[in-house]
């Protein structure tokens, strides 16, 4: 499978953003996408063991330093945009190494710790994304950093309900105790104006990054940061209905409709318009 197919299959929000990219930047991202779509897959599969997870995790690994037999052609592409763009290895290795503690971290005592993860599975790839974006000012990695923190956020509270049927736990264990919401209470999926409480706070603390996020990004890459403004500006939305809804998410899947995220996405591509065109010919 290639790697447009698979991100055609995958139905994200992400794959949304790619519309405002030339052709040759779209390609690229494309290929990183379907790398993080294929290394998350493999570790949230029901059908393989953890032991099988792990090697499949470590294969990835080998695959991005140098060829190997029978290797998928996306690992070929992922390395030719390691070439490309001089991606540092460490950078796709750190994602692998946040999607390998889901095998076996299953609570996060302290948000600091729960910081550690987001930061690999969203940070670290909002940094690898700007690369292949293009930017002119290095205040674009603190804004991808944040950017991250504030979707992968706004992810975990949108899925409490589906994660803790898995048995995970992302909402930091000081912060149920802070609320007076225990595990138990959470794994039995209780709904309480504790639990409102609790995800009041955590929704602070996304908007908290996604504030820090506009704070960080240069004017001057707020063009070819288009792609990560659509993102932050869906998911901004899809925060603020679940708010609204009062964070009823152990019996809804909440989601923005077609006609929202196209309204969304028109918005971010008209003030791009209002923006000096990069002088970039990719």
């Amino acid at each position: 499978m290639n790697a447009a197919t698979i991100t055609r299959q995958s139905k994200s929000n992400l794959a949304l953003a790619f519309i405002s990219l030339g052709r040759e930047r779209k390609r690229d991202i494309i290929i990183f996408y379907a790398f993080c779509r294929v290394i998350d897959d493999i570790a949230d599969s029901s059908e393989l063991s953890v032991v099988e997870k792990q090697l499949r995790l470590a294969k990835w690994r080998q695959m991005l330093h140098a060829a190997t037999p029978d290797e998928p052609l996306l690992a070929r592409d992922v390395r030719g945009l390691i070439a490309k763009y001089s991606l540092p290895i460490e950078m796709l290795e750190e994602i692998i190494a946040g999607v390998e503690m889901d095998l076996s971290t299953l609570r996060y005592p302290t948000f600091e710790e729960l910081r550690v993860y987001c930061y690999r599975v969203a940070s670290v790839v909002g940094l690898v994304s700007i690369e292949i974006f293009g930017y002119r000012n290095l205040r674009c990695k603190q804004y991808a950093i944040e950017l991250g923190l504030a979707l992968q956020m706004t992810n975990i509270i949108r899925d409490v309900g589906k994660d803790v049927q898995n048995g995970r736990i992302y909402l930091p264990q000081e912060d149920l105790a802070r609320f007076d919401y225990s595990e138990s209470e959470l794994m039995q999926r209780h709904y309480n104006e504790r639990f409102v409480q609790l995800m009041e706070f955590q929704t602070r603390r996304a908007r908290q990054f996604f504030a820090n996020a506009a704070a960080a990004l240069p004017a001057e890459d707020r063009r070819a940061m288009t792609p990560a403004e659509i993102m932050g500006s869906v998911y901004r939305g899809l925060l603020r209905r679940i708010e609204l809804d009062r964070f009823r998410v152990f019996e809804k899947v909440y989601q923005l409709s077609k006609f929202e995220k196209a309204s969304r996405i028109a918005a971010q591509l008209f003030k791009c318009s209002l923006n000096v065109p990069r002088q970039t010919s990719v």
